[in-house]
């Protein structure tokens, strides 16, 4: 039953994403703030609510072996990067490209949730429902690849000088 003054449908989505678990661990963003001196770094905007998430990465080869998170986000956002920050250290660029690409298909496509280290992802699922939460449930994801990527063709770069 809705509330005196709120629609049914904000009413379902608050019912529907923004449980006690979620909201919990949006609360709860380790790994926050910058790194002094990152190999790889990337900011991703939401452009329609204006979200933004800041990652930086230190890697060993392809796999990150330091990350930080500056996050101003929904609690949708947060929560995504929560469990990023959660489960990131250990992960490698193929590793985020395949979590990131398989929550992208649950949001989008209502594919499985993904699988591995990022499946805490799943409690998410919800969101598909809402495509303008989307890009934000996105962005930590995206900017972690992005971060990744950046600092391993740094770091090949630099050991093949």
């Amino acid at each position: 039953m809705a509330r005196a003054g709120r629609s049914p449908y904000i009413s379902r989505m608050i019912d529907d994403l923004y449980s006690a678990k979620l909201l919990k661990l949006a609360a709860n963003l380790p790994h926050a703030g910058r790194l002094a001196a990152p190999q790889g770094s990337a900011e991703k905007v939401s452009k329609l609510c204006g979200s933004r998430v800041v990652v930086d990465v230190a890697v060993e080869g392809d796999v990150v072996s330091d990350f930080a998170q500056d996050v101003k986000a929904c609690a949708l956002g947060q929560a995504s990067a929560s469990v990023l920050g959660a489960y990131v250290l250990g992960a490698s660029l193929a590793e985020l490209e395949l979590a990131r690409d398989q929550f992208r298909a649950m949001l989008k496509d209502g594919g499985q949730p993904p699988q591995g280290r990022f499946s805490d992802l799943s409690m998410l699922a919800p969101v598909k429902d809402y495509p303008a939460r989307h890009a934000s449930t996105l962005l930590a994801f995206e900017a972690a690849v992005d971060a990744v990527r950046q600092a391993t063709m740094r770091t090949s770069r630099a050991g093949a000088a």
